[in-house]
Order: structure tokens, then sequence, then C-alpha cells
């Protein structure tokens, strides 16, 4: 079985019941839910205008290959009402591959590790909270140095 670290994200909506719906459709239809960070409301990245996040990360265990993950949480995010209007935009629901395995996958439309991870006070915070001594295959570095490291200064607190 091979561990995926996923990172949830709300800015729309009851923020809340979008987590939670999320991991309903994760553990329905890809693996069931391991272990889970604590929800934590952030900045919004990126678009700075944007209504503040909840953000959580959470770890499965699964042998479903990347690709099929990837398309299975894509599929989510759109039941679930997303619309992908703008870059870094609101949204209902977003769900990020942050790892799979110690797999590095460099393809046009998944790219693991996830290829901001490290610039983000938002991921690191809950994925540290899981998974301090995580490596990063490409970093070369574990979750806790890469927080330490972090020059992210949005306010991140856990909820």
């Amino acid at each position: 079985m091979i561990d995926v670290f996923l990172l949830l994200g709300s800015n729309l909506g009851n923020r809340k019941l979008f987590l939670d719906k999320a991991i309903e459709h994760i553990s329905a239809e890809i693996a069931s839910v391991e272990k889970a960070s604590s929800i934590y409301e952030t900045q919004s990245w990126g678009k700075t205008d944007e209504p503040d996040y909840l953000n959580q990360v959470i770890l499965i265990k699964t042998n479903k290959p990347a690709r099929v993950i990837l398309q299975k949480v894509l599929n989510i995010e759109q039941e679930l009402g997303r619309v992908r209007e703008a870059k870094w935009g609101s949204r209902v629901i977003d769900i990020d591959i942050l790892f799979y395995g110690d797999a590095v996958i460099d393809e046009p439309d998944l790219k693991v590790p996830h290829p901001q991870l490290h610039n983000r006070r938002f991921t690191l915070e809950p994925l540290n909270e899981l998974a301090p001594k995580l490596f990063h295959p490409v970093l070369r570095k574990n979750i806790n140095q890469l927080k330490t490291e972090l020059t992210d200064s949005l306010i991140v607190k856990k909820i």
C-alpha cells in the first residue's frame, strides 16, 4: 500500500462541510482516511483578496495509480460543485495530491510531490502535524525542515 497525502481546501460556502464531504467521497471512492490533521484557517495565497480558507491534510493508503487518484479527486471536486474560473481563485473545494509514496512524477497535468508545497505555510503546517519526518524526494529534506525554512508569512491558525 502506498501512502498518499492529500491537501483539502475550501473558501466558499460552508467550508467545514465541504471538507467533510470531500473526506466522505475520498473514503468511498479512493480509500479510507488513515489520519487527518487538524483544520487550519488560512489567509488566501496567490490571490490575497479572496476569503480565508479552511485547509486540512489527510493520509490515505492505496494501491491505485496516481493518475487514477488524480482523476477521482477531480471528479469529486466537480461533484461538490467546484468551478474553475481563475488561477488561485475561490473554490468550494480543492484537493491536491501532495505526495504519492516517494514517487516523483513530472507530467504536464500531474506533478508529485506537489511543486509548491515547500512554499506554502497552509500546506506545511497541517502536513507537519501528520508527518514531520516525511522525506521530500526532490528537495531531500523532511517536512519539519521545510517548515522551519519557510518564508511564507501568511497567517495559518489551527481551529
